[in-house]
């Protein structure tokens, strides 16, 4: 099975531009109730990147909870970790679990595809089991 078939599509996904503050990311991922939110690239040849709820919570001890003084770049996964749509997910699970990776980016030719995070690979799992 390959990555395009398990993981989550681009149109799904939330993103924000690098320059949003931190408290921007924390309301979209409330509204659109998700745990990560792609990092929009600053230019066409740059990087995604990727904040989830650790980034965030690593920013507010930092900057002892004040969110407003840190745009999304600054606490992003720039770039963050990715594989393509068409590698085995095998690979990609066996990659999340040497690396302790919970989410990741579905890139090809720097384009974002998708996401993949380790409850999509469990759910194939599952649905494997019935």
């Amino acid at each position: 099975m390959l990555v395009k078939e398990v993981m989550t599509q681009n149109e799904k996904l939330v993103s924000v531009e690098p320059t949003a503050t931190v408290r921007e990311a924390l309301r979209m991922m409330k509204k659109h109730s998700v745990r990560s939110i792609i990092v929009e690239k600053s230019q066409a040849d740059g990087a995604y990147g990727l904040v989830t709820f650790k980034n965030i919570l690593q920013s507010i001890v930092a900057e002892d909870g004040d969110i407003d003084l840190l745009n999304v770049y600054d606490i992003a996964a720039i770039p963050a970790v990715s594989v393509s749509a068409d590698l085995n997910v095998k690979y990609a699970a066996k990659m999340m679990v040497r690396s302790s990776i919970k989410r990741l980016l579905v890139i090809d030719n720097n384009e974002l595809k998708g996401i993949l995070t380790m409850t999509d690979i469990i759910e194939i799992l599952m649905d494997s089991v019935e």
